[in-house]
């Protein structure tokens, strides 16, 4: 199904009856990574997922979007289709803003999931603070006028040398907004959330690792967390039937 959303032609799916439930996907992803939380919680919710600009098959924007642009899509779409305090399910990305929106009031959920969520600035390591100064370096000096015009092609393969699997996946304008939102660190507003929250994550996830999730879980006041271990940034399809009954057991 599709909906136009501030001039984006949104592809969404909306299944079920019951506990409305909102389910936004993490950066480069689809709403197709919720089959199986869809298939799981069936019998009680209307699930609506929507896929976010650039993804699946939603139009991508024209300019390069913040974290604000994304709350304003969702409340929007929210409202359009008529989806009235739903539930709130986010992995990755998707979690990133329904942090920011339960933070500042923009919504009221009854209940929020975060799967491996992120929203805070990880801590780099040695290694990635050299290979982020040595692309900065090097971008400084192909960025001089004297050799400007003449270094675009060796720019954009230091860009795809150091930059992530993610950024380099991204076009242009993907690539803007994601270098916005991974400098976006929610850690002084999580505590304003006073709604019964529920962490899932990957003991094994190194794009937001768990220490990510026992400091959102200590600045939440009503949070849980419950670790699969073994798992990685997609702790929830890993182990997909033990992360089931535990949002079997919460959304009820």
């Amino acid at each position: 199904m599709f909906i136009n959303i501030n001039g984006i032609n949104t592809e969404y799916s909306d299944t079920g009856i019951g506990i409305p439930v909102l389910l936004l996907h993490g950066w480069g992803s689809s709403f197709d990574v919720y089959k199986g939380v869809i298939a799981a919680l069936s019998d009680r919710c209307r699930l609506v997922a929507v896929n976010f600009p650039g993804c699946g098959k939603t139009d991508t924007m024209k300019e390069p979007w913040r974290l604000e642009d994304y709350c304003d899509f969702v409340l929007k779409f929210i409202s359009e289709i008529g989806l009235e305090n739903p539930i709130m399910i986010g992995h990755s990305h998707g979690g990133r803003v329904i942090l920011k929106m339960a933070a500042e009031r923009l919504v009221n959920p009854p209940k929020i999931v975060l799967l491996d969520s992120a929203g805070l600035i990880p801590k780099k390591s040695a290694k990635q603070k050299l290979r982020a100064k040595s692309f900065k370096a090097i971008k400084g000096v192909l960025s001089l006028p004297i050799i400007k015009n003449h270094s675009q092609g060796l720019l954009d393969k230091a860009r795809r040398h150091y930059g992530s699997a993610d950024y380099n996946a991204a076009p242009e304008v993907l690539r803007k907004t994601l270098v916005s939102l991974v400098n976006t660190d929610l850690r002084d507003i999580i505590h304003n959330i006073s709604c019964p929250t529920l962490l899932i994550w990957g003991d094994k996830d190194t794009a937001t690792p768990l220490s990510d999730a026992k400091i959102i879980e200590g600045l939440i006041p009503d949070a849980g967390l419950c670790v699969l271990e073994g798992t990685g940034h997609y702790s929830f399809c890993e182990k997909p039937y033990q992360a089931h009954k535990i949002l079997q057991s919460f959304i009820k």
